[in-house]
């Protein structure tokens, strides 16, 4: 009987490590996955919707929003606030759903001191060679911009040791079922299944007697 509650799920990574196509594919290839929907001070960009894209605030609402507690993390890009709701999450979870949420390590450790049972899931390509072999086979991106990526990963890497389990993305789909297991077996987790441990220690204890 795994526990009925969801699995909160925050996944990080270097640039390149292919987190996005990760997600993308457990949503498309599993059931009972919800990725979790950030707020930001931004305006909408063409074809983004309230709600689905972001939660569309104003910088008083955001800030609002930080005073009340109602945030599991926020961070300041570019003149604009971008966060994560926390009533989005928890109802989420509360409804059944293993909710996903794709975040640098900063914010990981703050949703992590928030949530304790939050899974912290760090994606990495097989090699240093094949990141920035994937960085530049992209297309997107000069060779200064992607230089400067690689530098930043350097410094992403001392905090691997931090996470709960690595992910090494070779293989699209053996990557993507290795993330869904790690998940399932998290709902096998003897703190997530406290009641009803102790409620099979209670039944057991008649045949003691």
């Amino acid at each position: 009987m795994r526990s009925k509650k969801g699995v909160l799920v925050v996944l990080s990574g270097f640039s390149g490590a292919g987190k996005g196509t990760v997600m993308k594919r457990l949503l498309e290839k599993y059931d009972n996955y919800a990725l979790s929907i950030s707020a930001t001070t931004r305006s909408p960009r063409p074809g983004e919707q309230e709600g689905v894209s972001y939660f569309y605030k104003s910088v008083e609402e955001f800030e609002q929003m930080i005073k009340e507690k109602r945030l599991l993390e926020y961070a300041k890009y570019v003149n604009n606030y971008y966060g994560t709701p926390k009533e989005y999450v928890i109802s989420k979870l509360e409804e059944g759903k293993d909710v996903i949420l794709e975040i640098e390590l900063q914010g990981a450790m703050q949703i992590k001191d928030m949530l304790p049972d939050t899974v912290l899931v760090f994606v990495t390509p097989p090699s240093a060679e094949i990141l920035k072999n994937r960085l530049i086979g992209r297309n997107t991106e000069d060779m200064e911009t992607i230089n400067k990526r690689l530098a930043r990963a350097s410094e992403e890497a001392e905090g691997m040791e931090r996470y709960d389990y690595i992910l090494i993305n070779d293989e699209l789909e053996e990557c993507v079922d290795d993330l869904h297991g790690i998940i399932q077996a998290e709902h096998l987790n003897m703190k997530k299944n406290e009641s009803f441990v102790s409620k099979i220690k209670d039944e057991v204890k008649v045949f003691a007697n």
